[in-house]
């Protein structure tokens, strides 16, 4: 393979599998690669693209991993890289060449809620830290702000880029109050013991490496899989009958949920899909029953998408402890009185921190729905106490009503977008109401199972800055305004190893510093290496600040 040019970086755009999404997405692609040139030209570099545009498809992003391993067998493995994000994107069709890349890599993403790019960014971010691949991570809103500009500067230079990391403490360095490590520790102490599974509707969902863990750190924690399969899902949806989901819809409709119905199936949502997602969830709660599973995770984008409605309202249902009954063919309530947490789209490090969350809120006697979000954007705003950065989570149904401003009557459905899901189906979508918060995010980093987390609050916007930050977004899914405690946006950028977070409601603040500290004793108990990340109060003694270094040192 011949050399490179001096001082020339390539630049790689890993994109949907869906072509509809590639095609509606691709100029905001073409706009950050305009800006990312010429932030790169300001430095002496020149940008040359990876893979060319294709007329055909009409977009110019890898989609699929086929492709993106045909473009790597022509890119030398020492040249500077970077994979450029605007879009929601499939990490596996990069994820293969990067594995084996010798130069520096650079992920970027422009800070826009328009499409998710920084979400398809952190997943990239997430799935590289797994496989052990040394990268940096960069983000801005026009590639001209200090931060980027400095951090582009030593990328280009040294080749990493140092990120601060003086938010982050060690579990392994802080002494909790005697009376909480006891109770973590006994609460995880039993759930390992006691064993549990986890119900996998088919594995790797969106080529989200990232979101798979090993079956050996699984089953140190006491946390057993199901592999079970969309399929067979599909095929337990036709044996419900129209009586049975009727049933479901009348008790959210009695509950106050508002389904904004229309007539046309190919733009709308219409009552028919409504009533075929809630066969799947009465489908869903039958089989987690019919085998075990204390926690289940639908793949719910490829395979299922083109047979049946989106999964969206099943899984925020099921998120919900007050849900409709679901009965068994012999006439027996399933799950009664109980939430069965859903990890949305397969994410097994969600399921594995939704499991442990709800049942220790429960044993605790507090009220444990909980949900993963999308890191999805966020902008400052005056809150009443000055300007906070307010982060934008976004999921496209998991949130349970109880998280929701009036609960199930602050709840509606709406359609899909149709470029998604051709055959529709509804979200749950709501306005998370305010109140203290514990946010965690468990991943996988040097072979083994880590958690980051902390403290914040979800807090309320006037109504026009949150359809304004809706339309910004995706306005048919759940939101939460939520505030982290002690972590810039920054920080929270340059440490976050997924697309997603888990948050959980605290009753008061001083409650959520408590529970989060037991919860890190509950997870430290199980195996899982903890880091807490910004204020969390109560540490009798902590590290000292952390020698700030690249986000995935070498």
């Amino acid at each position: 393979m011949t050399t490179f040019p001096t001082n020339e970086v390539l630049l790689l755009a890993s994109g949907d599998l869906r072509l509809a999404a590639n095609q509606n997405c691709w100029p905001a692609q073409q706009a950050i690669e305009a800006q990312l040139t010429a932030a790169l030209e300001k430095q002496g570099w020149t940008v040359k693209r990876a893979h060319a545009y294709d007329a055909e498809k009409q977009h110019g992003f890898l989609d699929s991993q086929k492709m993106g391993l045909e473009v790597f067998r022509h890119i030398h493995p020492a040249q500077p890289l970077i994979v450029a994000e605007s879009v929601w994107q499939y990490s596996h069709h990069v994820l293969a060449g990067l594995t084996t890349h010798q130069g520096p890599i650079l992920t970027v993403a422009n800070w826009s809620g328009q499409w998710p790019g920084l979400v398809g960014m952190l997943n990239l971010n997430g799935c590289l830290t797994k496989a052990g691949v040394t990268y940096s991570t960069l983000w801005s809103e026009d590639f001209t702000d200090a931060f980027f500009e400095q951090g582009l500067r030593q990328w280009l230079s040294q080749g990493h880029i140092t990120q601060d990391e003086r938010h982050v403490k060690d579990f392994a360095d802080a002494t909790l109050p005697a009376s909480e490590e006891h109770t973590g520790r006994t609460f995880g102490r039993k759930l390992k013991q006691h064993k549990a599974i986890m119900g996998v509707f088919d594995e790797g969902c969106m080529g989200m490496y990232n979101a798979i863990v090993p079956d050996e750190l699984l089953h140190a924690t006491g946390i057993f899989k199901e592999r079970l399969s969309q399929a067979s899902l599909y095929a337990a949806m036709r044996l419900v009958t129209e009586a049975e989901a009727q049933a479901v819809l009348d008790w959210l409709l009695a509950r106050g949920m508002k389904f904004n119905w229309g007539t046309d199936e190919a733009t709308q949502l219409t009552k028919n899909q409504t009533l075929e997602q809630c066969k799947m969830y009465i489908a869903a709660v039958r089989i987690a029953d019919e085998f075990g599973c204390d926690t289940i995770g639908i793949q719910y984008q490829q395979g299922l998408k083109d047979l049946t409605v989106a999964s969206d309202l099943a899984e925020g249902l099921l998120n919900n402890a007050d849900r409709p009954p679901v009965f068994s063919t012999t006439g027996e309530e399933l799950y009664a009185g109980q939430a069965l947490p859903h990890f949305n789209e397969v994410d097994e490090c969600a399921g594995l921190d939704a499991l442990l969350t709800y049942r220790l809120w429960n044993e605790l006697g507090l009220s444990g729905e909980t949900t993963l979000h999308d890191l999805r954007w966020g902008q400052s705003f005056d809150t009443g106490d000055g300007d906070e950065f307010v982060w934008v989570f976004l999921i496209s149904g998991a949130a349970p009503p109880a998280h929701f401003v009036d609960g199930y009557a602050g709840t509606s459905s709406e359609r899909q977008p149709a470029m998604y899901f051709r055959l529709g189906g509804g979200s749950v979508k709501g306005v998370s109401r305010p109140g203290s918060i514990v946010w965690s995010r468990v991943y996988v980093m040097d072979g083994k199972l880590h958690c980051d987390m902390g403290v914040g609050e979800a807090v309320a916007l006037p109504a026009a800055e949150t359809q304004r930050r809706w339309q910004e977004t995706t306005p048919e899914w759940p939101i939460m305004h939520a505030v982290l405690c002690g972590v810039t946006r920054d920080q929270m950028m340059a440490r976050h190893k997924a697309n997603h977070i888990q948050v959980v409601y605290a009753p008061y603040a001083a409650k959520a510093h408590q529970l989060c500290r037991i919860k890190a004793a509950a997870m430290a108990e199980m195996g899982i290496e903890v880091h807490f990340c910004g204020d969390v109060k109560g540490l009798e003694k902590v590290a000292e600040a952390a020698v700030a270094y690249a986000v995935q040192p070498a």
